[in-house]
C-alpha cells in the first residue's frame, strides 16, 4: 500500500474508510491485548531511491513502527492518531484548512490539571501528516489539508471546479493579464472539460509568464502556459503531470543556472523531500527548452549578457552533478561542468535583449527544431 497513491479524484468516502480500518487496526490489537501500532515507510535518505526504470525518484521499502506502549514511541503515536481524528472529521464537515490550522486545531491542554499540549510546535505535525499520506496511499489534499496556492495557467484549457458548495467553469484563455491562479489541489472536485492545446510550457519567472502572455503566445503556438512562479509548488507540478498524462509534450523553460535547473529536475523527477509522492507529481516526459550554456554558440548577443555566477550557484552546481539521475545525461553533465568552468550564468530575461518579443522567436525555433535536454 505504501507509496500507492489514489490516482484522480479521490473520493472523501474512499479516504475516511482508510481512516476508519487504521483505526480498527488499533482496536483490534488493543481488543488482543497488544500494543497498538502504526506502520509507515521510512523517509530518510537511505530509502529514497531515483528508479532508472520510471524515471523518478521514489521511497524504497523500508518501513519504520511505532507502537503505543513504547516510551519513546508514545507522544509520536498519539499525536499521529490525533491528526488522523481531525483529517476524518475535515472530510465528514466537508471543510478545508491548511497544515497550520491543523496545527492550531491539535493545540489542545490533555486536562484541566495538567500543563501539558499536544503539540508545541508546527515542526511536530508537519512531518506526521506526511507518515499519515504514506501509510494511507493518499495526498494530504485527499485529508482536506490544503498547501500554499502557486503558479498561474493561460491557454486553451477548460476546467470544472467543484468548490465550497459551488460548481464553476473556468476557461484560461479568458483569465485576462492575472491568468487562473492554480489550487493546491487539482484532484478533488476539480476536472478537465476541454484540453486543446499542441504542448504544454512551464516558465520559470512570473514576469517572463507575463511578457509571453501580453504577447499572446499561447494562443499564436497553441500551448498551454504555466509559470510555477519558481519552484513548483505540489499543486502545480500534480497538473502538469495530469497534463503530461493526456500525451502534451512538456517543456520547461528556466535561467541558465543550476537553481533553475533544478526547477526542471524536480517537475522531470520529483524531489527528494516528497519522494513519496513518486509518480504522482513526476513528469519523467518533460525536455528541457532552454535556457543553456550551449546557446551562447547559436545566440551571439547571450555572450554579452552573462551574469557572474556567485559561490552560492558553484556549490549548487557541484551538487547537482552528484545526482545519479543527472550523470546518466551526458549533455546535462557538460552543461553543469561549463558553469562551474567559466563560473558564468544567464537569466531566461536575456533574451529580451535583442527585442522583448525575441524570447517568443527563441522558443518558436528550439521547439520546432526540438533543440531539447533530456
Amino acid at each position: 500500500m505504501m507509496g500507492i497513491f489514489m490516482a484522480g479524484k479521490t473520493k472523501e468516502a474512499d479516504v475516511i474508510k482508510k481512516l476508519e480500518e487504521l483505526g480498527q487496526k488499533m482496536l483490534s490489537q488493543i481488543d488482543a491485548e497488544s500494543s497498538p501500532t502504526f506502520t509507515t515507510a521510512l523517509r530518510s535518505k537511505g530509502n529514497i531511491i531515483y528508479d532508472e526504470g520510471v524515471g523518478y525518484i521514489r521511497l524504497g521499502g523500508k518501513t519504520e513502527e511505532r507502537k503505543f506502549v513504547n516510551v519513546g514511541q508514545a507522544r509520536k503515536f498519539m499525536q499521529t492518531v490525533a491528526i488522523a481524528a481531525k483529517c476524518k472529521k475535515f472530510l465528514k464537515e466537508g471543510a478545508h484548512t491548511s497544515i497550520r490550522g491543523l496545527f492550531y486545531q491539535l493545540k489542545f491542554s490533555l486536562g484541566d490539571n495538567l500543563d501539558e499540549e499536544l503539540f508545541s510546535e508546527q515542526s511536530e505535525s508537519n512531518p506526521l501528516v506526511e507518515d499519515l499520506e504514506v501509510a494511507l496511499g493518499v495526498k494530504r489534499e485527499d485529508l482536506n489539508l490544503n498547501t500554499d496556492r502557486k503558479g498561474v495557467v493561460a491557454g486553451p484549457l477548460v476546467l470544472k471546479d467543484k468548490f465550497g458548495g459551488g460548481e464553476d467553469i473556468i476557461d484560461c484563455t479568458k483569465q485576462g493579464r492575472s491568468g487562473w491562479m492554480i489550487p493546491s489541489d487539482v484532484d478533488n472536485g476539480m476536472e478537465f472539460l476541454e484540453v486543446g492545446a499542441d504542448y504544454v510550457l512551464v516558465v520559470e519567472k512570473d514576469a517572463m509568464w507575463q511578457r509571453l502572455n501580453e504577447d499572446k503566445f499561447w494562443k499564436k503556438e497553441n500551448c498551454i502556459l504555466i509559470t510555477p512562479k519558481g519552484q513548483a509548488s505540489r499543486g502545480c507540478r500534480r497538473l502538469i503531470r495530469k497534463l503530461a498524462s493526456r500525451k502534451l509534450p512538456v517543456y520547461v523553460f528556466t535561467d541558465c543556472d543550476a537553481w533553475g535547473w533544478y526547477i526542471y529536475w524536480a517537475i522531470k523527477t520529483g524531489s527528494m523531500n516528497l519522494a513519496y509522492l513518486g509518480s504522482d507529481i513526476a513528469t519523467p516526459e518533460a525536455r528541457f527548452v532552454g535556457v543553456t550554456m550551449s546557446d551562447i554558440k547559436d545566440y551571439d548577443f547571450l555572450g554579452q549578457l552573462t551574469i557572474n555566477a556567485k559561490e552560492v550557484d558553484i556549490k549548487r552546481a557541484e551538487e547537482m552533478l552528484s545526482y545519479d539521475w543527472i550523470q546518466h545525461h551526458k549533455d546535462w553533465v557538460e552543461e553543469l561542468k561549463t558553469v562551474l568552468k567559466t563560473k558564468k550564468k544567464l537569466e531566461q530575461d536575456a533574451l529580451q535583449g535583442p527585442r522583448l518579443s525575441f524570447v517568443g522567436d527563441y522558443l518558436r525555433e528550439k521547439i520546432a527544431k526540438k533543440k531539447f535536454l533530456a
